[in-house]
């Protein structure tokens, strides 16, 4: 597993190997002894989500989950591209704010590490895209959050007007949104 830092402490850009033949390839995507070998250690994982999005240009995000039931999300793109977002929204961070973007594919095979106290958000970048991606907090309504996609001049590679949710087009912009995350409790 390559595991390279990114310009946001604590976003990781994990690449599993891939071993392929004439019939294609095997890929051991999450492996925890692995990671910790390589000095990540990542919280348990206590849940899986699987998105499919049908039309090029779908944004989804940019969403997280208040704590007590904030999640970090690993989150890979299981057929098609995707451009995905971590923005770190940790008040008292040096790096508030910021984005990291990153493509993540089913030909790359990257993933992308995204922990609690960040925004995460994808647009699609082929039909049919599919992203998987674990979770370390279960799905909690009363803790779901989403703040505008386009309030943050995030450099989204498509200039397209997306599909978005009735959700995301009426979410806060980040300047009007107070962020629930500090740096001392993530």
């Amino acid at each position: 597993m390559l595991v390279e830092k990114t310009n946001i402490a604590g976003v990781l850009r994990l690449t599993p190997r891939r071993f392929g033949d004439a019939r294609g390839f095997f890929s051991e995507s999450w492996n925890r002894q692995t990671l910790e070998i390589a000095g990540v250690k990542l919280p348990e994982f206590v849940q899986d989500n699987h998105s499919l999005s049908h039309k090029v240009g779908t944004v989804r995000g940019l969403h997280y989950q208040a704590p007590p039931h904030a999640q970090g999300k690993l989150v890979r793109c299981g057929r098609g591209r995707i451009y995905d977002v971590a923005v770190d929204v940790r008040v008292g961070s040096p790096t508030f704010g910021h984005w990291h973007g990153e493509e993540l594919s089913f030909e790359n095979g990257r993933q992308l590490w995204v922990p609690a106290g960040f925004l995460h958000g994808f647009m699609t970048l082929d039909p049919d895209s599919e992203i998987v991606y674990k979770c370390t907090g279960y799905y909690a309504s009363e803790a779901d959050g989403t703040v505008r996609w386009d309030s943050l001049c995030i450099a989204w590679p498509l200039e397209v007007t997306p599909e978005i949710s009735a959700k995301d087009a009426a979410a806060p912009d980040f300047a009007d949104w107070s962020s629930p995350f500090t740096m001392e409790e993530t």
